[in-house]
């Protein structure tokens, strides 16, 4: 049975965006959309008091609304919707165990173009085990592609890049997984980057030569295996010395969608992000997929 792409609605205008992606999502795949709310003062039995009954009718036209509205644009997903009475992350968190992924949207942060995640979303990725979108209020079926001439829609043209951070330390699996399902599923160039910084180098010179060579040929061997499984996927690789976040920051720019790895931490040690994937929930346009791997 297919695993749901899962999206937590709040009706502000970014989780509505969210359900839009959701939805054109669960159609690539071909899988399922769920739809959830969660408030914990929804209890299941009417409440006595007056002071509730407000918030119980916003709570329930949230979902209603959102269901209309997706059935009208996507007809050919198969939609569910579900109210939860639990606190926004934990509801968030089970409802994700069972999902193919899940999606949430972010805030933008005027004055710099990049998000502003709110308390919720942030606190949800860093629990989160399986795979999570954050999604910008003005993301639109057009923004995920090149623009193009010639009267062609602009949400028919190509996708742009979809595009992947690598760290070649640790195999990150599940993040690589991620990335170039999401290029196949689009029939999109799949960029991966890597950014190494030669240590104890102050400037340009055979140091850096050598260690670009090396990062070079790290990088081939780990996306090797990943070529013979998706042979239709056109990678365009990117070693650059630099730091891992700015320069997925600045690649990221023209994308439909970056990939970042979270690894997930022992619960001793408490739930985090990793700086890469908080740079780019902070300060990435288009939407994010935060990936855990151990």
């Amino acid at each position: 049975m297919l695993r749901p792409v899962v999206v937590g609605l709040d009706g502000s205008r970014e989780s509505l965006a969210a359900a839009d992606w959701a939805a054109r999502e669960a159609l690539r795949r071909g899988a399922p959309l769920r739809l959830v709310h969660a408030w914990e003062a929804m209890g299941k039995e009417p409440s006595t008091l007056p002071e509730l009954d407000a918030p119980r009718h916003w709570a329930r036209r949230i979902l209603r609304d959102a269901v209309d509205r997706l059935d009208e644009r996507y007809p050919q997903v198969h939609l569910s919707s579900e109210q939860l009475a639990r606190p926004p992350v934990d509801a968030l968190v089970a409802a994700a165990e069972e999902a193919e992924l899940l999606v949430l949207g972010s805030r933008a942060f005027s004055g710099v173009g990049g998000f502003l995640a709110g308390s919720v979303a942030l606190a949800t990725v860093a629990r989160l085990t399986r795979p999570a979108v954050l999604v910008r209020a003005d993301e639109t079926p057009a923004s995920e592609r090149e623009p193009v001439a010639g009267g062609v829609a602009p949400d028919r043209g190509p996708y742009r890049e979809v595009v992947v951070g690598v760290d070649t330390d640790h195999r990150c699996h599940d993040v690589l997984a991620f990335a170039y399902e999401s290029a196949a599923l689009r029939s999109a160039p799949l960029r991966v980057v890597h950014a190494w910084r030669p240590p104890g180098a102050l400037g340009p010179g055979a140091e850096d030569l050598i260690g670009q060579e090396d990062a070079e040929q790290a990088v081939t061997s780990l996306l090797r295996p990943w070529g013979e499984r998706f042979p239709k996927v056109e990678v365009r690789v990117q070693v650059q010395n630099g730091r891992p976040a700015e320069l997925l920051l600045h690649t990221a720019r023209d994308a439909c969608l970056l990939v970042v790895g979270r690894r997930i931490r022992p619960a001793r040690l408490g739930t985090h992000t990793g700086p890469v994937a908080h740079a780019a929930l902070h300060r990435v346009r288009c939407p994010v997929a935060v990936v855990p791997h151990e």
